[in-house]
């Protein structure tokens, strides 16, 4: 499949799906400041919908500090050029690393989009300057699921993974297509040597 046709059949589709599922989850739940429950059980103490707000990275890095709303709208640009550097430079040419790059864009746009909208969107900061509102952007997560033995790794987890969304799991399972594309790459390049 060519690039331009796995941007319009997968980065694309799984983009809106992204953005369909955060805004409903935010038009679903109050703000986790709110004293209201804000999960939903879908296999109780299992799988859960939640509504968390992350202005970090991975995993809450950053969340709740001054400077990550402004750094973590910065890094998104930056790994948009990065990829295209390598790609010019033909680092993407095995199949499976062409489906990353496409689920990578669809996670990178995810993210960012929330990072630039969600902000504008609460009510509290409607009178804000436009960079307070801009600072105040961060991505929802709505997927909760309990790893068995996770508590004993990270005791205060209670063993809940941190929440997630679709553009975290298709930035995941890009990482992993390159990880395998590149070792595959390698075992080629080994054999024509």
């Amino acid at each position: 499949m060519t690039f331009p046709k796995l941007l319009l059949f997968l980065t694309l589709p799984l983009y809106v799906l992204d953005q369909i599922t955060k805004f409903w989850t935010v038009g679903k739940f109050p703000p986790p400041w709110s004293h209201d429950a804000f999960y939903l059980p879908v296999i109780p103490n299992v799988f859960h919908l939640v509504r968390v707000h992350n202005q970090g990275v991975a995993f809450g890095f950053g969340n709740g500090t001054d400077w990550a709303p402004v750094v973590f709208l910065f890094v998104p640009l930056l790994a948009l050029t990065m990829i295209r550097v390598f790609w010019k430079k033909g680092a993407f040419n095995h199949p499976l690393s062409k489906v990353a790059v496409a689920l990578l864009l669809c996670g990178i746009f995810g993210n960012l989009t929330d990072r630039l909208v969600q902000g504008f969107l609460l009510d509290e900061f409607k009178s804000a300057s436009l960079w307070h509102r801009l600072s105040e952007g961060y991505v929802v997560d709505f997927i909760a699921i309990k790893l068995p033995l996770y508590d004993k790794l990270v005791p205060s987890s209670g063993g809940w993974w941190p929440a997630f969304n679709v553009a975290d799991s298709c930035i995941c399972v890009a990482a992993f297509l390159l990880f395998i594309g590149g070792v595959r790459d390698e075992q080629l390049a080994k054999r024509k040597a």
